[in-house]
């Protein structure tokens, strides 16, 4: 588990932090430990919700309110990525995603490989794709099959060239619809129907959720904007 190890991390580090980041590293490690509780107790709905809520602490800056049209939100996770892939000098998030034939510990190859899998299937999955329900719901006249074909093949092109905030942004996409479905009650808790994406989801959020706010955490001098909701005396 990552919550004891990260928190002790921000808790030695603390008097370094800038406020902003030092807010920013509280709020999301302690969604990360409740999102932990619950993937031990096999409650994936409830832990991608929290472990969204710890992705949002992270990341989402007050130059955007949370009432900005939905293009925006991904303008910002583009964004976040970029910078925060640019700032992994030691690879983390490569090393957690792309399996390495290579390397000399089998548990870490396999545990990549079951990263990466997850992520395929996330990107393969027409049920997180919003033209899908776009389309379902009457609310766009275009073909979601033609447009799921070529976004599966985008996806392929940039998962074969190992780029990964491309498909860190093409991931997020998928699973920004998923947080739509649970958090706007578009769902049955444990429902049957949409296990798969829900059990990926959780997991894909349970090991890249750390490496954020690690990450983070490591790079003090970076601006990560100011939390939108501030503290307020």
């Amino acid at each position: 588990m990552t919550f004891e190890r990260l928190e002790n991390k921000r808790l030695e580090k603390d008097a370094e932090f800038p406020n902003v980041l030092g807010l920013r590293a509280r709020r999301c490690i302690s969604w990360l430990g409740r999102a932990e509780k619950e993937m031990e107790a096999g409650d994936y709905d409830a832990a991608f919700i929290f472990y969204w809520i710890a992705f949002n602490a992270a990341y989402a800056d007050s130059s955007r309110s949370p009432s900005e049209k939905e293009v925006h939100t991904k303008e910002a996770y583009a964004e976040y990525f970029k910078k925060i892939i640019w700032l992994d000098a030691g690879k983390s998030i490569f090393n957690a995603i792309w399996p390495d034939p290579w390397r000399r510990t089998r548990p870490d190859r396999s545990q990549q490989a079951l990263n990466n899998r997850n992520i395929r299937s996330i990107l393969e999955n027409q049920y997180v794709f919003g033209p899908f329900w776009d389309q379902h719901n009457g609310l766009d006249g275009g073909n979601w099959r033609e447009r799921f074909d070529r976004s599966r093949k985008a996806a392929s092109k940039f998962l074969a060239k190992q780029d990964t905030a491309t498909v860190l942004s093409m991931l997020f996409d998928r699973l920004y619809v998923l947080r739509n479905q649970l958090v706007h009650g578009g769902a049955t808790w444990n429902g049957s129907v949409n296990r798969k994406q829900v059990e990926d989801g959780a997991r894909i959020m349970a090991f890249l959720i750390p490496l954020f706010i690690e990450l983070m955490m490591e790079n003090l001098a970076e601006n990560w904007g100011k939390p939108y909701y501030p503290v307020v005396d």
